[in-house]
């Protein structure tokens, strides 16, 4: 696989109002995004909520998105799992259908040890030969992956890179300072991927991206060049809009601005909820400073 380098978008599931995934708009986001210059497709992570699909519609999305990009983008496709088997399972299907690489997240919930995670992920690559970029996210996992373990497990075939979500710019710095050859760190967090990226990361996993593609993959592509002053501005554009994103579960609010937009519906499945009337004068003000409305 070629390194990724740029905007990966943490792509919504679409559905329609009965709460069935909607086929349709999902493939004609993923034209919209390739038309729009994202860097790479990623699909039923958070953002796509992974949580509440079911097994079968978790790997048809991925079978679709594959089939839809066509070649254009590469796809990442969301395979982790808090059992590790089924983690293997996924990412084997990934691979099946012509998945590019795999996201990866630490296993939620039961709380594994640092020797634990190491283990998952080295199961998961010994068992399946697909690029892997692994997914630290502590605010939803409970379990973080500390940055010792990130790069032991950085040395394990496959392993491409890290999706860092922490927010912490000391930690990226860490990471990407120690990161072997081959190895890249990537923001999992809008508000500062910026930081990241000017510090040496290649791009970001984004959800602002669902609805400001360009201006995402403008802002990545100017950060990991080192075009300081584009980017800041471009991210002091969007800084609003990352922030009021984030106000209310993801991935709420940006399902509702992507309904606003006409991009696709609102629905979201039990136990994520609509939005508050109160968010939206505030999100729709920041769409409109961000010039997408």
């Amino acid at each position: 696989m070629n390194p990724i380098t740029g905007s990966i978008v943490a792509l919504v599931t679409p559905m329609h109002e009965d709460g069935s995934v909607d086929y349709p708009s999902l493939r004609r986001l993923i034209d919209w995004h390739v038309a729009e210059g994202t860097a790479c497709i990623g699909v039923v992570g958070t953002t796509g909520e992974s949580p509440t699909v079911s097994v079968e519609e978790h790997c048809e999305i991925i079978r679709v998105a594959v089939e839809q990009a066509g070649g254009r983008v590469p796809v990442m496709a969301g395979a982790g799992g808090n059992s590790t088997r089924e983690a293997i399972e996924l990412a084997k299907f990934a691979k099946q259908v012509g998945a590019d690489c795999t996201l990866s997240v630490v296993p939620y919930y039961n709380k594994p040890s640092q020797e634990g995670i190491y283990q998952h992920f080295r199961a998961i690559a010994e068992a399946v030969d697909i690029p892997m970029m692994l997914y630290n996210v502590p605010g939803r996992t409970v379990a973080d992956m500390l940055p010792e373990t990130s790069l032991r497990a950085a040395q394990l075939p496959g392993v491409f890179g890290i999706k860092e979500a922490t927010g912490n710019i000391e930690r990226a710095a860490w990471l990407i300072k120690h990161a072997p050859a081959g190895f890249g760190v990537y923001s999992g967090d809008d508000g500062t991927a910026i930081a990241l990226m000017l510090l040496g990361g290649r791009g970001n996993v984004s959800v602002t991206a669902n609805i400001a593609p360009r201006l995402m993959a403008q802002l990545c592509h100017a950060a990991v060049e080192g075009d300081v002053k584009t980017a800041r501005d471009i991210h002091f554009r969007l800084a609003t809009l990352n922030k009021l994103l984030f106000a209310e579960p993801n991935p709420v609010p940006v399902k509702w601005a992507m309904q606003r937009l006409g991009l696709c519906g609102g629905t979201l499945r039990l136990p994520m909820v609509p939005m508050t009337d109160a968010l939206m004068p505030g999100l729709e003000a920041a769409m409109r400073e961000a010039g997408l409305l």
